[in-house]
């Protein structure tokens, strides 16, 4: 039974991928820093469907220290991971001119050290189990969005730290991402744009949260790909 440890797991996309990967058989630690109730509430419904099936963390992955004590909570949990899912993130506008330092280091922080430090942190327990890490990137990492280049450009680095950690960390443990396009609209994201996006995909709608999960399962399970990007976009980037 494989144990998976998902950052930012308590709601939206993370939430599902616990789900979904705890419906299939594995034990999950759900991370989460800021959403307590929601994440508890998560933790409780999976332990209640299989005992001791899952297990709650909290940090703050801006900081490195917070990053050391997950290990030691995730230790007091398992002596064993099979899979890091870099799924934690965050989002919002930085016009140029108007940007602040404390931005950056929140939407890079958090989208890209964080994912870094993780997989430096974890490494030795991946490596034990022959593991693998998956990053959750984004479309923009490749088409920047306008009004959002810091959030873009962390996107843009992760994807590049994808294929650096696969190149680092093998041939033990592999590394791949998971590129969303449109599943969750973001509450800034006006419905003109919404509909430029679904106007320039090829399958013409959107994309469901299990989409997500799916293609994340799939990686976990073929054992011989690494490096990969896996863009589950509709055809956005086509």
């Amino acid at each position: 039974m494989k144990t998976v440890l998902i950052t930012g797991a308590a709601k939206r996309i993370g939430a599902n991928i616990a789900k979904g990967l705890h419906a299939n058989g594995m034990n999950v630690i759900i991370h989460y820093h800021s959403s307590e109730k929601e994440a508890r509430c998560l933790t409780d419904e999976l332990n209640s469907i299989r005992l001791n099936s899952a297990y709650l963390v909290r940090a703050d992955l801006r900081k490195i220290e917070s990053i050391n004590g997950l290990l030691e909570s995730v230790l007091n949990f398992t002596d064993s991971l099979d899979v890091l899912i870099n799924n934690a993130s965050v989002f919002y506008p930085t016009t140029v001119g108007k940007t602040t330092a404390d931005q950056w280091m929140d939407l890079v922080g958090t989208n890209l050290k964080a994912p870094y430090f993780l997989a430096q942190t974890f490494q030795a327990m991946l490596k034990t189990a022959r593991g693998c890490i998956i990053n959750v990137t984004d479309v923009y990492g490749d088409f920047p969005l306008k009004n959002h280049a810091v959030y873009s450009a962390s996107k843009a680095g992760l994807i590049m730290l994808t294929k650096s950690l696969a190149q680092e960390l093998a041939p033990e443990v592999r590394v791949n991402a998971v590129s969303p396009g449109a599943i969750l609209w973001p509450d800034s994201i006006e419905e003109n744009h919404q509909s430029e996006v679904m106007a320039k995909t090829l399958l013409g709608r959107a994309g469901s949260v299990e989409d997500i999960t799916r293609a994340i399962r799939f990686l976990i399970e073929s054992d011989f790909i690494t490096a990969q990007i896996v863009n589950v976009d509709g055809g956005r980037l086509n």
